[in-house]
């Protein structure tokens, strides 16, 4: 099985078949030639997002980002659909807490079309005032949704308590007040922000790499650098001092939901890939490992429970959630709690180590079997610095994980005491 492993990670990416390059406007790129398949996909992220919002705006980097489509300097937001529309292709905006991300995918005939409708996109926007008001009636309607969902209320809530004080607190499409505030001149004055400098791009598909090369400069290098924005500068991270909970009414909910943690590792910690496999195991692994066992299977209180590790940049959340009966909530609490304890007393099982380990590995390559994965998995490498031979060293780096390592690890992020327990959902003291 290691030698079957062993020799799909040998055709998977790697620093000979993963190409690198500087655009002379400071645009990163990584590009990779996918010969098997008939189509590109091309993904990109510049500095950008909501942590630029003012308070009483926030939303203006999602606002922004979602009008990039609605009509440029050379066409307008139906020439831009039909364009697309007329050869199948697709191109969508969004924006994060740092930063603006763009996806795209067409056939290798379209896919020049495709780089000049992102180029005139991010550089030539007209934020038409028609579209302005329409898209801020969707995104006023979004939030009235939202805040009657229950996942998205827990969700909301847990990122306020535990990033308090910082950008990741806040949600990045803002609040109806907030929306109502922000104006033609507001989206402008943020897609001044937006830079080449330190913008990165990644690319998979049925091109050889020169052919891409060419027409990434073509177009991209177009994009002229402005001059250096000031970043924000957030405030250091707090770490949790005590156990938080709350629970958020909502009436006519026949299900609550749960979203309980604490913080986590950065996607470039060292001891990341060690909470990593702790993770997998604890409640990811089959029906949602230990967890998923205890309180779905065993108990039978829960319609979902899972764990996940949620790594960015600089810091990250261990996360807990689980969809109940309202009747439920505390109990469920208590059993999730009740497992990490469990969880934390002594090192794994060999046994299910191994298990996760191979499951993992064993996963990399379906992971890799489309462009947009392997697209992202280059944007990954790129922003996290994994390195070009990622995929070659991924499953030996796993491998030499110890039950003892594992356990240091969990015991420095998790402590069942000093936990944020968010639940949502019809009417439940806690």
């Amino acid at each position: 099985m290691r030698n079957k492993n062993s020799e799909l990670q040998n055709h998977l990416p790697n620093a000979q078949t993963i190409r690198r390059f500087q655009l002379q406007n400071g645009i990163t790129v990584l590009a990779y030639s996918n010969m098997e398949s008939k189509s590109l996909t091309i993904i990109g992220m510049l500095d950008g997002g909501s942590a630029w919002d003012q308070p009483e705006k926030l939303g203006t980097a999602n606002f922004t980002a979602s009008m990039l489509m609605r009509g440029n300097e050379h066409l307008s937001f139906q020439e831009i659909n039909d364009k697309l529309e007329s050869v199948g292709a697709s191109l969508s905006f969004s924006a994060g807490t740092m930063n603006t991300w763009f996806q795209g995918r067409a056939l290798v005939k379209d896919f020049p079309m495709l780089l000049s409708l992102i180029v005139d996109s991010l550089t030539k926007p007209a934020f038409p005032e028609e579209y302005i008001a329409r898209l801020r009636n969707q995104l006023l309607t979004s939030l009235i949704i939202r805040d009657q969902d229950t996942t998205e209320r827990a969700a909301l809530e847990f990122d306020k308590v535990l990033f308090k004080g910082h950008p990741y607190a806040l949600p990045v499409d803002g609040f109806t007040d907030t929306i109502a505030q922000i104006q033609r001149q507001d989206l402008i004055h943020h897609h001044s922000s937006y830079r080449p400098q330190h913008a990165t791009i990644a690319i998979s598909g049925a091109l050889p790499f020169e052919k891409m090369e060419e027409l990434i400069r073509t177009q991209f290098e177009q994009w002229t650098p402005m001059g250096k924005p000031s970043k924000p500068s957030p405030a250091p991270f707090q770490l949790v001092q005590s156990r938080t909970r709350i629970h958020i009414p909502i009436e006519g909910k026949s299900q609550s939901d749960i979203q309980m943690g604490t913080f986590g590792p950065s996607r470039t910690a060292s001891d990341f890939y060690a909470a990593y496999l702790g993770n997998h195991v604890l409640g990811q692994f089959g029906l949602y490992g230990r967890i998923g066992r205890s309180v779905r299977n065993k108990a039978g209180l829960a319609y979902y429970a899972f764990s996940s590790l949620n790594a960015l940049p600089e810091t990250g959340s261990w996360e807990f959630n689980a969809g109940v009966n309202p009747a439920n909530v505390e109990k469920t609490i208590d059993l999730i709690v009740d497992e990490i304890k469990r969880y934390l007393q002594e090192p794994l099982q060999q046994e299910e180590l191994e298990d996760s380990k191979s499951h993992l590995i064993g996963r990399l390559p379906m992971s890799l079997e489309s462009n947009a994965g392997i697209a992202n998995a280059l944007l990954s490498i790129e922003r996290f610095e994994l390195g070009l031979d990622y995929f070659q060293t991924y499953a030996d780096r796993l491998r030499r994980i110890t039950p003892e390592q594992i356990l240091e690890v969990s015991r420095r992020y998790l402590d069942p005491g000093k936990l944020v327990i968010i639940s949502a959902g019809a009417k439940n003291e806690p």
